[in-house]
């Protein structure tokens, strides 16, 4: 069986979370596309050309384990502008959604460039307000000396570069079901994310 769902939505909304207990559930692999741009913005802060850098990433770079940083989290959304960094980047990720088994993508461009067939297209979402104040206390756990005021700024910074890029800017795809998860527990979104994809599972 080939079937995809691809997750998009913009940053701490909850796509990751919902997207891997989705892949779990299912039995389907899953892809955090973010990885992909992250690992490129990591090999740009370290002084290589983010092009040269996507046109060599290789699957194993995505399992490394420092990629979460707030810093490299800007620089993923830096390179993620850049046409030929994404170019680079979609054979790999539409290769990966076309596995037998069934595929989980999340991301921002999922289902308006790399998968537009995707069998399931959904766009999670949530207030800048309440993303900030979640990313907030996740890097506050880890130890950040980050200010509530400087996560939302840098929330909203990201927002608009990745809605107003000029090459496959972030926005909800034909078809996808918009799920606002502002005020809904994990467990509520998830819930309706697997609803909505098992209304539209092959009939056994």
């Amino acid at each position: 069986m080939r079937f995809t769902v691809a997750i998009d939505g913009p940053a701490a909304a909850g796509k990751g979370t919902i997207s891997k207990a989705v892949a779990a559930h299912f039995g389907f692999a899953h892809l955090d596309t973010g990885l992909l741009y992250r690992a490129v913005g990591r090999r740009m802060l370290q002084g290589e050309e983010p092009v040269d850098a996507a046109q060599s990433l290789t699957a194993e770079e995505l399992e490394q384990g420092d990629l979460r940083t707030a810093e490299i989290a800007q620089a993923a959304s830096k390179v993620a502008v850049i046409p030929e960094v994404r170019s680079a980047l979609i054979d790999f990720q539409r290769a990966f959604a076309r596995r037998a088994g069934g595929a989980v993508l999340d991301g921002r461009d999922i289902g308006t460039v790399i998968c537009p067939g995707a069998e399931v297209k959904l766009f999670v979402t949530a207030s800048p307000e309440v993303r900030a104040e979640r990313r907030y206390l996740e890097l506050a756990a880890k130890g950040g000396t980050v200010t509530r005021d400087r996560v939302l700024a840098d929330v909203k910074e990201r927002d608009a570069r990745d809605a107003e890029r000029s090459t496959a800017p972030m926005k909800p795809a034909e078809y996808a079901v918009q799920l606002d998860t502002s005020d809904l527990s994990i467990e509520a979104a998830l819930a309706r994310a697997l609803e909505i994809i098992e209304q539209n599972l092959p009939a056994t």
